[in-house]
């Protein structure tokens, strides 16, 4: 039998890393292609092409001989940092994002999957921590946020013009805050699940950590394991709009770190920054087109896939201390 072969950009990233091994697991062949490989795992892609996606000769190479693209590769990380690279971020991802497609073009790819983001919902829409769950019709009229949201919504106008004009099946999904191991805990880009998780995990059993904003403001998170069977069950559907990819059970990020305290068995007090970026007072996912369409929607419950993500951080952050403490 022979393989379907693929390509999954950013697959020396968190999610990227996670499908590339669901899909060699599935039997797919698969090549990666990012400008690093995975920082904790070794990958499981039977080719891999550490290029800058942001050269159209790398993302053409890339794209040579690939029937179907999972394009994952993206300049991003938490609020921190995308709230404070507007040109940065718009710039590489437009750059990678044109590549791509047009690579996927040129090659024949019948399947392009494009990875946007909840960040493309209005502004407007997202002032209560008590927000009304976003529609993917939402998105328009346009007011996403600035830079990364922006250039996302950008993107997922390029693919529609792109399976409209060449005829390349092209599916767009909307991550809502994606978390589990293997992910970025720590510099700058990490998200608040893997900020708050090394920020207990390094304290003592009964401390103070720092919180950005108040704390009210609300978000749902998607574990990865139900991330990657998403972004397949999308890629493999007949629907060419939209899709939310996110769970449905909203907390705030002061019930976030009640939980990620609670996993952790620690007891910790918060010190709210209310100078620190903060983002959007409230957002969740509405799920009722992936339900409908797909029949299926993310099932893992925040606190179920907090237990391994903690877990795993709190393995990173504390092992340099327990090979100190080996060595002596």
């Amino acid at each position: 039998m022979v393989q379907k072969r693929v390509l999954v950009t950013g697959a020396g990233g968190f999610i990227g890393h996670h499908l590339t091994t669901a899909l060699v697991i599935k039997g797919y062949w698969v090549r990666g292609a990012d400008q690093k490989l995975p920082e904790y795992s070794g990958t499981d892609a039977q080719d891999f092409h550490v290029a800058d996606l942001r050269d159209e000769a790398n993302c053409r190479a890339a794209a040579e001989g690939m029937e179907e693209i999972y394009h994952l590769a993206a300049d991003m990380g938490g609020i921190g940092f995308i709230s404070g690279a507007h040109a940065e971020i718009a710039r590489n991802n437009t750059l990678m994002n044109m590549g791509m497609l047009e690579a996927a073009r040129i090659a024949g790819s019948k399947r392009f999957l494009y990875s946007s983001s909840a960040c493309v919902y209005p502004m407007h829409l997202q002032t209560s921590p008590d927000v009304t769950p976003l529609r993917e019709q939402d998105a328009w009229p346009a007011q996403p946020e600035e830079g990364y949201g922006l250039e996302k919504l950008f993107g997922e106008k390029l693919c529609q013009y792109y399976m409209e004009e060449y005829g390349i099946t092209t599916r767009v999904v909307r991550f809502h805050n994606v978390y589990g191991p293997l992910g970025t805990y720590d510099g700058g880009r990490e998200k608040v699940p893997a900020a708050i998780s090394r920020k207990v995990a390094a304290m003592g059993t009964d401390a103070e950590i720092e919180v950005w904003g108040d704390g009210e403001q609300t978000r749902s998170f998607m574990y990865i394991d139900d991330c990657v069977e998403g972004i397949y069950r999308i890629m493999r559907s007949d629907d060419g709009a939209p899709f939310n990819l996110g769970t449905d059970e909203m907390v705030s990020i002061n019930e976030l770190v009640d939980m990620i305290a609670d996993v952790a068995g620690k007891s910790v007090d918060k010190r709210h920054d209310r100078t620190k970026p903060q983002g959007v007072r409230g957002r969740n996912s509405d799920n009722r087109r992936v339900r409908q369409v797909l029949g299926w929607e993310p099932k893992i419950l925040l606190r179920d896939g907090l237990v391994p993500t903690y877990a795993w951080i709190s393995e990173q952050v504390n092992a340099p201390a327990l090979r100190t403490m080996a060595a002596e």
